[in-house]
């Protein structure tokens, strides 16, 4: 059979991650994502109501065009999580396949809203829900295969397309949790499985986010325990505080809305996506709020949040909103503006529960965000976190467990991928023979 793997997007960058295997007549594809910097960099820009050769000439999203030279015919889109570099641009570009979405529950209702809000274009994909450990048959001799992972966002999944030349293993993204605040730790059992059944692993692509990093990524649990030292270190502030994570990320929303109302105060969630993903979080059955929480995503709505805070008492909330990466229309950086009616005041406590996406863009939003906020008198409480991301130990594990033939670095640029470049070939592989370096819109011939 053969085995041919395009590498679409996000094999320059970090973002708008496409990749297609093609394994005999069937093709898979594995996420259609979205690179928000190259969104960011333009005031006002709606994708929703963009067409897709536009967001493709900007560089946001993947450019498919490649798939023509692929000799086979779509059978599933699968995308591995929720974060919009991975699912982003679905609603832009599905329609173009006759092939349904396979995901896992969370992630399936995110692409939902994803094709929902989409003005251009009519997404009319089967939708197909598939939790981890399931298969699905893919064509007459391949299988699809969903093994859970643990990232910084829940209900992530590694798929695995099994073929009779070997296994295809798709390998974002992830860190090597072993003690998540919420969800089943990573199977590392039957990846180890899957590197030693029938013809092992034929490929592995990996995520290099963290490749250039010594040492293993912590585990969420401590980051949950970082967050509740500062927290408890606040208890007796009788002023405002405002924490600051990724939406996504219900891990630590959860956690933050807990130790909210362990020193006292009212939890309250701000901004559009910090109302959608705890929202929908909720809905399937994967995150408990208290009844009682507030979570607000409309500005107007928001803006009430505030005042009522603001008349009741700052010291009595805490306020967990959107931008912590500074975006410009995000919650937090309009506070840092003064454009909402919550006012700080000098002392007032920032907690920043997210690291700074290292892109030029995000770096310098979030810089100045934190200016503004300085110039309001707030205190920085910086990097409360723990990456989603494989560090190099974690790259040396999986390699040990999945045996693989061939490695193909993905998920970063040419700096980015110098590191897990150097410890595969510290494995044995060998760059040009089975260490595939690539970029966007190439095709690499296995079998």
């Amino acid at each position: 059979m053969e085995i041919e793997i395009a590498t679409i997007g996000g094999y320059e960058e970090v973002g708008r991650q496409m990749t297609a295997v093609r394994a005999g007549d069937d093709i898979v594809v594995f996420d259609m994502g979205l690179n928000l910097s190259k969104v960011l960099i333009h005031d006002n820009v709606e994708t929703e109501r963009m067409h897709s050769l536009d967001l493709i000439d900007m560089g946001a999203i993947p450019d498919d065009r490649i798939m023509s030279d692929l000799d086979g015919e779509v059978k599933a889109i699968v995308p591995t999580h929720g974060h919009l570099d991975h699912i982003g641009a679905i609603s832009k570009l599905a329609h173009r396949y006759d092939a349904p979405i396979v995901a896992s529950p969370f992630t399936l209702e995110l692409v939902k809203e994803e094709i929902n809000d989409e003005g251009k274009f009519n997404v009319q994909n089967d939708l197909i829900k598939m939790e981890a450990g399931e298969t699905m048959s893919i064509g007459e001799r391949n299988e699809l295969e969903f093994v859970n992972v643990t990232h910084s966002i829940i209900d992530a999944i590694n798929p695995v397309l099994h073929t009779p030349e070997g296994a295809i293993v798709y390998g974002l993204d992830k860190r090597m949790d072993h003690t998540p605040v919420i969800g089943d730790p990573i199977d590392m059992k039957r990846f180890r499985e899957i590197g030693r059944e029938d013809n092992g692993v034929l490929c592995y692509i990996e995520d290099c986010t963290n490749a250039n990093k010594k040492g293993r990524t912590p585990s969420e649990a401590v980051a949950r325990s970082q967050l509740r030292d500062v927290m408890r270190s606040l208890e007796d502030y009788d002023g405002g505080i405002v924490a600051t994570t990724f939406s996504s990320h219900i891990a630590r929303v959860t956690s933050l809305v807990e130790f909210a109302e362990n020193i006292g105060r009212q939890p309250v969630l701000l901004g559009r996506s910090m109302e959608k993903y705890s929202g929908t979080a909720e809905r399937v059955g994967a995150a408990s709020f208290p009844d009682d929480l507030g979570m607000y995503g409309h500005r107007k709505s928001v803006d009430r949040a505030f005042e009522r805070i603001m008349k009741e008492g700052k010291e009595n909330f805490l306020p967990v909103v959107t931008g912590h990466q500074g975006e410009p229309r995000a919650m937090l950086t309009r506070m840092g503006r003064g454009e909402t009616p919550y006012e700080l005041d000098d002392g007032d406590k920032v907690i920043f529960s997210a690291r700074v996406i290292p892109e030029p863009t995000n770096e310098g939003n979030r810089y100045q965000a934190e200016k503004l906020l300085g110039m309001q008198g707030a205190r920085i409480y910086d990097d409360v976190h723990v990456s989603g991301h494989l560090r190099q130990e974690g790259h040396y594990q999986m390699l040990d467990a999945l045996q693989p033939q061939h490695v193909i670095p993905a998920h970063q640029n040419m700096k980015g991928f110098s590191g897990y470049v150097d410890l595969a070939d510290n494995e044995g592989y060998e760059v040009g023979r089975d260490l595939h370096i690539t970029t966007n819109g190439n095709i690499i011939r296995l079998v």
